[in-house]
């Protein structure tokens, strides 16, 4: 689990993340605009992997990431009740970043919220707990007796969402927590991207946003430890 907040409203560009969202407003209400269909407005909003969609909120938030596997319902993105959201945010100490989590009425609350998780393969269990870090598809595959192609074509079966894809997410993710430490070059050769374009990009295609834009206005991004849900 990630959690990345902003200070103020926010209105994003057109993106869509390979990764369960859950959108947290500390007041006011967010509104969720998917390609070629009406906004969704709500207190909260939980929104699909692969959504694409534009987001924007009413005052400063929290984003919640989980993974893709998460939950096995897809499409719209759903309102998050109001008393959820509460809940939720006191779970999660956001209001004093010096506090530890709640993870046990985090649990609860996304536990409700998302129902039963779905299985996936242990073999491709293995190989997303080694995927940030990994340098090549294949010795992954090889870890786990598939072929490349196997190993890509299960993941799609599985996760629904490309193993590429999946590999970015978590670089992303590691760039971004040490924005605040380090200039943007530095933080993209420690998450693994080629270079800053790349990160750049990367970034644009999953949060709407620059790499520049996100480490003058955002929360550091935390990752959570030992939530299994």
């Amino acid at each position: 689990m990630t959690l990345f907040g902003e200070y103020g409203p926010a209105h994003v560009a057109r993106h869509r993340h390979p990764a369960w969202k859950v959108l947290l407003p500390l007041d006011g209400y967010v509104r969720v605009v998917p390609d070629g269909r009406p906004p969704v407005y709500g207190r909260g909003m939980l929104v699909p992997p692969q959504l694409a969609h534009r987001p924007a909120t009413s005052s400063g938030y929290v984003a919640l990431f989980l993974p893709p596997w998460q939950a096995g319902r897809t499409g719209e993105p759903t309102p998050v009740p109001p008393q959820k959201v509460r809940r939720l945010l006191a779970a999660l100490c956001v209001h004093d970043l010096r506090e530890t989590p709640d993870l046990d009425a985090a649990r609860a609350e996304l536990s409700d919220l998302f129902g039963t998780r779905r299985a996936i393969d242990p073999r491709i269990g293995q190989v997303l707990n080694e995927l940030e870090h990994a340098r090549r598809i294949d010795h992954l595959a090889a870890g786990v007796g598939l072929s490349p192609a196997r190993l890509r074509a299960l993941v799609n079966e599985e996760v629904g969402v490309p193993l590429v894809q999946l590999r970015q997410w978590r670089r992303l993710g590691t760039a971004i927590a040490h924005f605040r430490e380090s200039s943007i070059g530095t933080a993209a050769a420690r998450a693994g991207f080629a270079d800053q374009a790349h990160l750049t990009r990367v970034t644009r295609r999953f949060t709407g946003r620059t790499p520049t834009t996100i480490a003058s206005s955002s929360e550091p991004c935390r990752r959570v430890p030992g939530m299994q849900l």
